[in-house]
């Protein structure tokens, strides 16, 4: 008997050795509801486009469908400040989720892997939005949800290694779906919505459900 306590103690001993390993080189307050919210803010910011798109700039004739304006001048704002709203809006409802979860955790929200991560993220989000505002400036809009959703996943993956595995996977889905949009051009706000948000939401309760429902154990 005493050689199985001791056994378990061990067991325990060791488990808490790697939490702690974890906790020192791994930032592990991403909280799941944040994926959960920026996926409901991109799938709102989706909803309004199609109508701005729509509503305005395409029609229908004979069954065929057209844009009937060749000014994309104030749509390509329009669209712009759109997801600028949109990018706030879920940057800000991650950084009060994270926030919130590493301080019931008790750890620092700004720490040294918090600033690898943050770096490894933010080099290809900036280098992809550049990109993609080049794009704009010469009107060629075609490939600009491929784009997105590309330089988003590479940035999930580049970032993986200083947070949990978890989001790898989610990396690994966008970049294929940006993949598979380059093949289907003239549906790139669905792929957007997919990408941004289905994913983000399917991401978030799973996220949650491993790692912060109350009766899951740390």
């Amino acid at each position: 008997m005493n050689e199985q306590n001791q056994t378990t103690e061990r067991l325990q001993e060791v488990k808490d050795i790697r939490r702690l390993m974890e906790r020192s080189s791994r930032f592990i307050s991403l909280s799941g509801l944040s994926g959960v919210a920026a996926g409901v803010f991109a799938l709102t910011g989706a909803a309004i486009a199609r109508y701005i798109i729509f509503k305005n700039y395409y029609t229908e004739y004979n069954g065929r469908g057209f844009f009937a304006s060749n000014d994309f001048s104030s749509l390509k704002w329009q669209l712009i400040i759109l997801s600028a709203g949109v990018f706030a809006a879920a940057f800000f409802s991650a950084f009060y989720f994270t926030w919130r979860k590493s301080s019931r955790q008790g750890f620092s929200l700004w720490n040294i892997t918090s600033r690898r991560l943050f770096w490894n993220m933010t080099i290809p989000l900036v280098a992809g939005g550049v990109f993609i505002l080049g794009m704009l400036q010469y009107d060629e809009w075609r490939f600009v949800a491929p784009c997105c959703l590309l330089f988003y996943g590479l940035a999930l993956v580049n970032a993986s290694k200083y947070t949990l595995t978890d989001i790898r996977y989610l990396g690994y889905c966008e970049i294929i779906l940006g993949l598979i949009n380059m093949q289907w051009i003239g549906h790139g706000l669905y792929f957007w919505a997919v990408g941004f948000g289905l994913l983000h939401i399917l991401y978030g309760i799973v996220m949650w459900w491993k790692y912060e429902r109350p009766t899951a154990s740390h």
